[in-house]
């Protein structure tokens, strides 16, 4: 790329981003800490990646997606799994209508902008398939009509930790779909005085004004297209990924028989999508390795299979991340 265009694109990009800064002030008025919750929230929104969140019940994770979508001036839906729950009740389903004699679509709750899939560990695998296909596809099929969702459309699925009574591990090609697993930490003990101050009352009443429209995300999705990649920071990201996959030629022999399987080619996109997202937020037009590193672990760590020795050793995915960018080389 010329230097008259790596310059105009950042020009652009400053002047695109700007929302990004009002929105992260607005958030942070009614959500007490979580800002690297809520950056890495926006990298997903921003390169249309759908999100896993793990931790455990009582963080603001609701609370969050939910003050996000009311600042974006989104639909928001908020889906609680369950064991007994049915495809039909997240896509919709046919009613039967006597007065004209046929069959109308009633439409679920799937039909919004941004989706809260509470504890979607907690649902049959015929209920996670249906949501599943519907961010892949961005479409939904309910009798012989097909449905194409509205834009932006972000799925924001909760987890708890596998420990948790009544819980069922995700299928590896679903989990897969999320281009991002985040985990959500407890909060520090002065932001916790804060979230007490703020919200130990037994009515919490806070109108929330959107700051930011949806045509501005889906012009900011395109926009991220446009960002910069260097060949040295590509082959950064291949190297870290061929990593999981053939650790011998990159020196870290011991951990061959620690990785059933490495990342597929999918959590090579995700990165690079992810880290233009990071760049946008930063206002940046090109992307750097820290960008790389930065959402590096959100898209690996529930990508890498481990074997069973890793786990008689008590290693987990994390570890094996660290492993990775200690030792390849950053450009």
């Amino acid at each position: 790329m010329a230097e008259f265009s790596l310059s105009e694109i950042n020009e652009r990009i400053s002047r695109e981003s700007s929302f990004v800064d009002t929105l992260k002030e607005a958030v942070s008025a009614t959500i007490v800490g979580q800002t690297d919750l809520v950056n890495r929230l926006l990298i997903g929104m921003l390169a249309n990646g759908h999100i896993l969140i793990e931790g455990v019940p009582g963080l603001a994770k609701t609370l969050l997606v939910k003050t996000m979508a009311q600042l974006i001036d989104a639909k928001f839906q908020r889906i609680q799994f369950t064991p007994d729950m049915l495809p039909a009740d997240l896509i919709g389903t046919l009613i039967y209508n006597q007065k004209t004699g046929g069959f109308e679509t009633r439409k679920g709750p799937i039909f919004a902008n941004i989706i809260l899939a509470d504890e979607i560990n907690r649902s049959p695998a015929k209920v996670q398939s249906a949501l599943l296909e519907a961010m892949q596809e961005r479409q939904v099929t309910i009798g012989e009509d097909t449905f194409v969702l509205d834009r932006p459309f972000l799925v924001l699925a909760t987890q708890n930790p596998i420990e948790q009574e009544g819980t069922y591990p995700l299928p590896e090609a679903q989990v897969d779909r999320f281009m991002l697993k985040l985990k959500v930490d407890y909060p520090t003990k002065e932001e916790e005085k804060q979230i007490l101050r703020k919200m130990a009352k037994t009515s919490v009443n806070e109108s929330i004004n959107s700051v930011v429209k949806p045509e501005q995300i889906l012009t900011a999705q395109n926009i991220i297209n446009d960002i910069y990649v260097d060949v040295k920071v590509e082959e950064y990201v291949l190297n870290l990924i061929f990593a999981t996959r053939y650790p011998e030629d990159f020196g870290l022999s011991d951990l061959a028989g620690l990785i059933d399987y490495g990342a597929s080619p999918r959590a090579s996109i995700n990165i690079v999508l992810a880290a233009k997202a990071r760049a946008f937020i930063e206002h940046r037009g090109f992307i750097t390795p820290e960008d790389v590193r930065f959402v590096g672990a959100d898209v690996l760590r529930h990508r890498l299979i481990l074997t069973y020795e890793a786990e008689a050793e008590e290693l987990t995915s994390e570890d094996i991340i660290q492993r990775l960018f200690e030792t390849i080389e950053v450009p």
